[in-house]
């Protein structure tokens, strides 16, 4: 009999805003769909997500709406519904805190964004376990999601990727090189191409590189703290925590896309004005002060950057939230026209 142990299971809801649109217009299902901005390709957007259909296509989340719907003329084009999508993942996460274990207890849910959640489970079968979670998920919602299994967040995380969709998938110590080890180490959670192409300079372009580099080598290429932190990363070593807090965001953010490119550079400081007065109503409606500020300008015909400052200390002042704006996008010397500004701030 296998023992019993605890395990970090990854839930996370398959083409989850897509397969909210379909529960509302049952009719879209198995048709390629792509949700994004009014749904309407004429105007700047991006994808916010696509249908498995859509996908074979080569539609991906954050491509801009107009190639989308070239590259899949065929597709259904939809507005977003952030306000569907918040409903719809709340009923899920309210139904994996009513799961239980063997034993009894509640499992423990820790709410990592609108479709993704970790769940905390002590269980000699966490291939069955992971079934009971899917069964009680789509019997309270009707949506389907997959359930990486670990023993901790980092391969938990990385585990739903091969089971997908509406799969279970278990990467342990075990078999982390086997199935780990010859992969990029942009496959890593946490490390993007950026990341990946600074590696590979230094001659580690595999996970198993990466989990056999030298620490001082990292540390001296990419910091003292986030060098050895790669390595770390490599060998599949995560936290084995699952805390059962409600999910807060961190920061929060409003953005613009302009039918028309901004070359006014007074009109651009209107804009972004503008998007800090609604940042500072988030921040009171949160309650929390804003401690960092951060703009997002993204040039034609498709270049994003994003600049940020932290604050003297946290404010809800909207004249501060203001003026740090101001001056982060100050720090901006591109003089290229302007499709969309964003402002962020981070509690």
């Amino acid at each position: 009999m296998a023992d019993t142990q605890p395990w970090v299971l990854h839930v996370d809801l398959d083409q989850f805003i897509v397969a909210v649109e379909v529960l509302r217009k049952p009719e879209l299902k198995g048709r390629p769909v792509i949700v994004g901005g009014r749904g309407d390709p004429t105007e700047r957007a991006v994808v916010a997500s696509a249908s498995y259909e859509a996908r074979e296509f080569g539609v991906d989340s954050g491509m801009p709406l107009r190639v989308a719907a070239k590259r899949c003329p065929d597709a259904v084009l939809l507005p977003s519904d952030p306000t569907a999508y918040d409903e719809a993942s709340e009923h899920v996460m309210a139904t994996l805190r009513e799961v239980r274990q063997p034993d009894g207890r509640l499992v423990v849910v820790e709410v990592m964004g609108w479709d993704e959640a970790f769940v905390g489970v002590t269980t000699e079968d966490p291939e069955a376990f992971a079934t009971v979670i899917q069964d009680a998920v789509l019997e309270a919602t009707e949506l389907w999601c997959t359930v990486g299994i670990g023993d901790n967040k980092l391969r938990a995380k990385l585990a739903t990727g091969f089971g997908k969709p509406r799969g279970r998938f278990r990467l342990t110590a075990a078999n982390w090189y086997e199935v780990m080890g010859d992969r990029p180490t942009d496959a890593l959670w946490g490390i993007g191409r950026k990341t990946a192409r600074k590696l590979a300079e230094l001659g580690y372009t595999t996970v198993r590189d990466l989990a056999a580099a030298d620490a001082d080598v990292l540390a001296g290429r990419l910091g003292p703290t986030m060098g050895p932190w790669y390595r770390h990363v490599g060998n599949g070593y995560g936290s084995k925590e699952v805390v059962g807090t409600p999910y807060v965001p961190r920061s929060r953010s409003r953005e613009t896309t302009f039918q028309e490119n901004l070359t006014d550079p007074a009109r651009i400081r209107e804009e972004v004005a503008v998007l800090a007065g609604r940042i500072t109503e988030d921040v009171r409606t949160e309650g929390r002060p804003a401690a960092r500020i951060a703009v997002k300008v993204r040039f034609a015909p498709f270049f994003t950057h994003t600049r940020s400052m932290t604050l003297p200390e946290p404010t809800s002042d909207g004249a501060a939230i203001e003026r740090a704006a101001l001056t982060v996008l100050d720090l901006f010397d591109d003089d290229r026209p302007v499709r969309l500004l964003g402002v962020r701030c981070v509690f």
